[in-house]
């Protein structure tokens, strides 16, 4: 899940072992201004595990008007990787709309959360510290203490890879420890 533009795609296309399935169209609003093309309700993607099991991967559109998919994919998910695009005019203000978002869709409910923070290389600001402020601020309601945040590139496997390893860790804590 994330902003618009933040790689959402890209992720689940750098980690997924099949032919990832879009549901990506021709941008006619806003986002147009940043891309051509935007998904519409999710992506799958499939990562084959070592065990000889299968993790599918969703990716959520970003746009609000589409929200209902939010809805839809965030109460099946074991776990989350929210993207934030910090090229975008104000991404503490998107940042802190996901997180509101997701707050609202767990109000029952603890996932692990670790999130990508891309396209820092395309800032004259590349710190993370105002996500870190806000969160040092701002506990988040459905995550047991701090999530990670890491600046990826979602096309680079390697990195989106590292917020697959970090969610699988917070979910191993979370099944050992109940």
């Amino acid at each position: 899940m994330g902003s618009v533009g933040s790689g959402k795609t890209e992720a689940i296309r750098s980690l997924s072992d099949i032919e990832v399935l879009n549901t990506d169209v021709g941008a006619t609003d806003e986002t147009l201004l940043l891309k051509n093309n935007t998904t519409v309700s999710m992506d799958v993607g499939v990562l084959h595990l070592d065990s000889n099991d299968k993790l599918r991967l969703y990716g959520a559109p970003g746009q609000d008007r589409f929200d209902f998919m939010w809805d839809i994919l965030v109460q099946q998910s074991k776990g989350l990787i929210l993207l934030i695009n910090h090229a975008n005019p104000d991404p503490l203000a998107d940042f802190q709309h996901y997180i509101t978002a997701l707050s609202n869709i767990l109000t029952h409910r603890k996932v692990p959360l670790a999130i990508g923070i891309t396209h820092v290389d395309e800032t004259d600001n590349p710190s993370l510290q105002p996500y870190l402020d806000y969160l040092a601020k701002n506990p988040i309601p459905f995550v047991t203490g701090t999530p990670p945040i890491c600046r990826i590139d979602a096309r680079v496997k390697q990195d989106v890879k590292i917020l697959m390893i970090a969610i699988a860790g917070m979910l191993e804590v979370h099944e050992r420890l109940g």
